[in-house]
């Protein structure tokens, strides 16, 4: 762990040292660094499960996936942030990127923490940076509004979450999640039935679900582009992470707690969707995407199943990989045109035609196209809802095939038709920008060749009944 910690925050010292000719050159190829170490965290202990343990902080299947998303995000963050930031004051730069360092660094504990109270600090450790960031450099004056929701929703959800684990602490003696994960609580009383609203309302806030997702959309319009990314690829996935650790301890009551959230987050995959067909803002549009696409992974995670947890962890890495790229390329419409506006950005294929490439399979991406690693995670999902309720396809199904209009719908939108004449004298795309998005791309289309590494726990019990199989066919 501290291989990676210990870089991490040497990057504070390093922002605010470095000249400012070599800020952004030094900071990305430090960053870019740390996140190459980090993929020696996919190399886990299959026996035991946990891997890289010290007191505090340890790796399992479910974390490890969520750590390297998180490394591998700071680069890509500095490098979409050059543009925008460039005209700005040495001293705010240095502070923006400080931040983004900040934020890391608490995601990084976050996700590797070993302690249900020092992963509830870091969480909202994490508001702290975000916050600043959307406040201070948002793009229009909604932004402190957009600040406000953002803080109030995640606060007001959280503090039960600490009332529901100190009450826990209090009766299994531990909040470590080694021994959380083994434990059952005789859950009969009506005071249970709070306690376990307490314990999934933080997380399922932050995902967010349907009907508490108010936040999201203001939040990602006005955010700056680090801003939008970070929310969309990791911040939505801490809600998901937090779910699967401390469901595990919330049986037999979840049998018949979970239906009403199980009805938001099914219904809230159609509405959301059908939200995004008559959006005229590119960026809200992503971000209503967002919360369709959470939906299906809240429902996964409340049914608990083998295939439901593996695909909730699939489908929230390839859409933290995806929904990342839909805001860089939107990014990219907006330092140009100066305007989110669809209607207002049309036609862009004839004069950008490289970047057309890349909105055409970031789009065929988001609406689960083969061979592309979001359709291995809704796979996994729908099948396991299937199995829970056959009634779920109905509106399982329905949600993809809006999915796949608002994807297409999206692109048709902002690359073909004719092209305005405001638009006839843009500047043309710079590497860093190809860079940016083949960065994302890639790892999209690898993970498929290999994708056990983001199964999760189903992945180490299948790899540990292997080598339980493999050991008693050599004894016999």
């Amino acid at each position: 762990m501290l291989k990676i910690l210990i870089p991490t925050i040497m990057l504070f010292f390093v922002s605010w040292l470095t000249p400012k000719k070599w800020l952004w050159t030094i900071i990305t190829t430090h960053s870019l660094l740390i996140a190459s170490l980090s993929l020696l965290w996919f190399k886990w202990n299959t026996d035991m499960g946990w891997d890289f343990l010290n007191q505090y902080l340890g790796i399992d299947p479910l974390s490890a996936p969520l750590l390297i998303l998180t490394c591998w995000l700071l680069p890509l963050m500095i490098l979409a942030s050059q543009n925008h930031m460039y005209m700005e004051p040495i001293i705010r730069q240095r502070t923006y990127i400080m931040l983004l360092i900040s934020l890391q660094t608490f995601l990084i504990l976050a996700f590797s923490a070993t302690e249900m109270i020092m992963f509830y600090v870091t969480f909202e450790a994490t508001l702290i940076p975000t916050l600043i960031i959307i406040t201070r450099w948002g793009n229009q004056t909604e932004r402190l509004n957009a600040g406000t929701y953002f803080l109030f929703y995640t606060l007001m959800g959280s503090l039960p979450l600490l009332i529901a684990l100190l009450i826990m602490q209090n009766n299994i003696g531990s909040l470590s999640m080694l021994i959380m994960q083994y434990s059952q609580l005789d859950l009969t009383t009506w005071a249970d039935k709070f306690w376990w609203t307490a314990c999934l309302t933080a997380f399922l806030v932050k995902m967010p679900l349907y009907g508490v997702h108010l936040w999201l959309p203001k939040a990602h319009v006005e955010a700056p582009i680090a801003g939008s990314m970070i929310l969309a690829a990791i911040l939505l996935k801490l809600g998901g992470y937090g779910m699967m650790r401390i469901i595990v301890m919330l049986n037999p009551l979840t049998k018949e707690m979970a239906y009403p959230f199980m009805i938001l987050a099914i219904w809230g995959i159609i509405m959301t969707s059908s939200i995004c067909l008559r959006q005229t803002d590119l960026k809200s549009m992503i971000a209503y995407s967002s919360v369709s696409h959470m939906g299906l992974v809240a429902g996964a995670i409340l049914i608990q199943t083998p295939w439901s947890f593996a695909g909730a962890i699939t489908l929230m890495i390839a859409h933290g990989l995806i929904s990342s790229t839909l805001f860089c390329l939107a990014n990219t419409n907006y330092e140009r045109m100066h305007s989110r506006t669809l209607l207002l950005a049309r036609g862009t294929q004839i004069i950008l035609p490289l970047m057309a490439t890349w909105w055409f399979l970031t789009n065929l991406a988001n609406l689960a196209l083969p061979p592309t690693i979001n359709l291995m995670g809704e796979l996994l999902i729908i099948t396991s809802l299937f199995n829970w309720s056959n009634w779920t396809i109905l509106l399982t199904g329905f949600g993809v095939l809006i999915t796949a209009s608002y994807s297409l719908y999206m692109f048709l939108m902002t690359q073909r038709g004719p092209t305005p004449q405001h638009l006839l004298s843009i500047y043309p795309t710079h590497t860093r920008e190809h860079l940016l998005l083949n960065l994302h791309l890639i790892p999209t289309l690898l993970l498929i060749l290999k994708p056990e590494l983001i199964w999760g726990w189903t992945c180490c019990n299948y790899s540990l009944t292997k080598t339980l199989d493999c050991d008693s066919k050599n004894k016999s």
